[in-house]
Parts: C-alpha cells; sequence; structure tokens
C-alpha cells in the first residue's frame, strides 16, 4: 500500500528549485555534522526525485496507520527540512530491510544470511525498528530516537507476581527468566521479539512464533494465547494504557536498548542530514513534544530520556 502525503515547506527553506536546496543542505552538514562520502550521491538522489520515500510498518505508536505516528510526523518534518515530497511506503517485518537494501535477508540469533535480490523500495525505515546486532550487519541506524528494552508480560490474573527488582540488571533478567519454566510464552520472529535473541529457549518455556502482527500480541495474550508474551517498552506502554489493569510487566528480558530509523549502509550523506535534522529538534524541544505526544508515560519509565534533552 502506498500513500503520498505532501510536506508543507518551512520559509527558512524556500520552493527554489532543487540546486538551491542541496546548496542549503549541503552547508548545514559541513557546519553542523560530518561530510559525507565524495561517491556518495544518496541525498542527491532524493532531492533531485523531489520524494522521500518511507518505508513504515503500522506499530504501537510510531506508525499508528491512520497517517499519523510519531516516526511518521518525524519524517514527514525530515522532507520538509529537505525540501522535499513525504511518500509513506507501507512494508512488514520479514520485507521491510529488503525494501530499505534491495537485499532480502533471513536472520536467525545474531546471525544474517543474504538469500537474494528484490526491489528497493524506499529509503529510509522508521516504525520503532530496535538497533540489533543482526540489523546493524546490513542497515546503518541514525542516532537513537527513542529507549526501549524487550520484557515480559502476563495478563493481570497470572499467579505470576512481577519479580523484586535488584540493584542488578542481570539478576532482574536471571529472576524473570525463571518464571517461565513449563510457561507458554509468544514471541515474534524478525524482530526485537524474536526469543532467541535473548535465549528463551534454554528457560524451558514451550516458545510459539506468532503469526500476527506486533500490535496484536497483547490482544492474543488477553486471549489466553499463551500464558506470557514477550513486548517492548513502547508495545507495553500503549498495551497498559490501552487495558489498564488487564496486563501487567513481570520483569525484563533485555537490557537497554535503542529505536532509531535505519538508512542503507552507504547512504551516509542522507543519514548524516537526518542527525543534523534530529539535533535541531533536540536542541530546540519539539522531539521531546513529539515523543511525549505519543508516549506520555515514557518519562516515568525513562526518566532520563527526557530530563537528558535525549
Amino acid at each position: 500500500m502506498k500513500i503520498c502525503m505532501q510536506s508543507r515547506r518551512r520559509s527558512r527553506l524556500p520552493m527554489a528549485g532543487a540546486a538551491a536546496r542541496a546548496a542549503l543542505v549541503a552547508l548545514a552538514l559541513l557546519l553542523c555534522g560530518p561530510a559525507p562520502a565524495a561517491t556518495d550521491s544518496s541525498l542527491e538522489a532524493v532531492q533531485e526525485r523531489g520524494v522521500l520515500r518511507h518505508l513504515g510498518i503500522p506499530y504501537a505508536n510510531f506508525v499508528t496507520g491512520a497517517g499519523d505516528g510519531m516516526d511518521v510526523e518525524l519524517i514527514q518534518g525530515f522532507a520538509e527540512w529537505l525540501g522535499v515530497d513525504y511518500e509513506y511506503v507501507q512494508t512488514d517485518w520479514s520485507s521491510a530491510i529488503g525494501d530499505l537494501t534491495g537485499k532480502e535477508v533471513r536472520a536467525e540469533g545474531g546471525e544474517v544470511e543474504i538469500i537474494g535480490e528484490v526491489p528497493i523500495r524506499g529509503d529510509v525505515i522508521a516504525n520503532g525498528m530496535t538497533v540489533i546486532p543482526w540489523r546493524e550487519k546490513v542497515v546503518a541506524f541514525a542516532e537513537p530516537t527513542f529507549p526501549t528494552q524487550v520484557w515480559l508480560m502476563s495478563r493481570a490474573d497470572s499467579p505470576v507476581s512481577p519479580i523484586r527488582p535488584t540493584n542488578s540488571l542481570v539478576e532482574d533478567i536471571v529472576q524473570t527468566k525463571s518464571v517461565l519454566d513449563g510457561k507458554t510464552l509468544l514471541g515474534k520472529l524478525d524482530t526485537c521479539l524474536d526469543p532467541s535473541l535473548y535465549d528463551m529457549e534454554k528457560t524451558g518455556a514451550e516458545i510459539s512464533l506468532f503469526d500476527g502482527t506486533l500490535n496484536e500480541l497483547a490482544p492474543a495474550l488477553l486471549a489466553n494465547e499463551s500464558e506470557f508474551t514477550l513486548l517492548d517498552v513502547p508495545d507495553a506502554l500503549v498495551a497498559l494504557q490501552k487495558w489498564p489493569g488487564q496486563i501487567k510487566v513481570i520483569g525484563p528480558v533485555s537490557e537497554p536498548q535503542d529505536m532509531a530509523p535505519a538508512f542503507r549502509r552507504d547512504d551516509t550523506a542522507l543519514r548524516d542530514a537526518f542527525n543534523t535534522y534530529l539535533a535541531e529538534l533536540k536542541a530546540d524541544g519539539r522531539f521531546d513534544a513529539l515523543a511525549l505526544k505519543y508516549y506520555p508515560f515514557v518519562a516515568d519509565y525513562f526518566p532520563e530520556f527526557i530530563a537528558a534533552g535525549n
């Protein structure tokens, strides 16, 4: 599915043609960020096309599926900053990397294999994509835009109680995993909720890989399809808000992680341009306002995310 939306243009980037816009962005990069590689024409290609193609997956409040979301607004603003139009291109978790890079990949744990070639459909993936080792082998992430972690979740009526936090995250993770022996657990392949990324097979849990979307994991848990599920922080925050008193956090199963937009590994100029744009948003407070608009409770769980000005 492809939805085209026209970006409003700010007066500081007047509609003076592709050449003028390219000069303005190049100047911004020279003053505010590292210079792109001489052979990298990614930024020029986007400007000549006049469209920035945003690969997205409806997920949590990053891409709502209703034409808005934190990452939708973020990339719309980036397109406006570049002086080009914005185009949303919907994808899915199994296809997103290929749609960006032209390389179809298969991941297992921390390893990744290129298994074929596919058409390139977009310029940036942005939908709350978690920075995990296998993805770093095939894409280049921008600066982080959201904090996350993978949590073990259950229904509120589960006899299993949330762990008692210690001063050691390692110990907290051990405690969390210890409740899973003989229990059923849902995860999702090709995402940060892949159980193999966290050695969940060693817990004694009966693991099932969910066929639905990430947005459907919490409802599946509430429908008694499993005793436990893995959720990352953004999806857990949405679930806790949407179904208050019906779902609970047992504890963490991962270290803190970052989410960030993903670019092709050789598109350094386009990624550097995004990082410059992102730094502007963080410096003047617009980024905090955007994050809190879609995740008002993030400061309760990650107070340093807002307090540090990102």
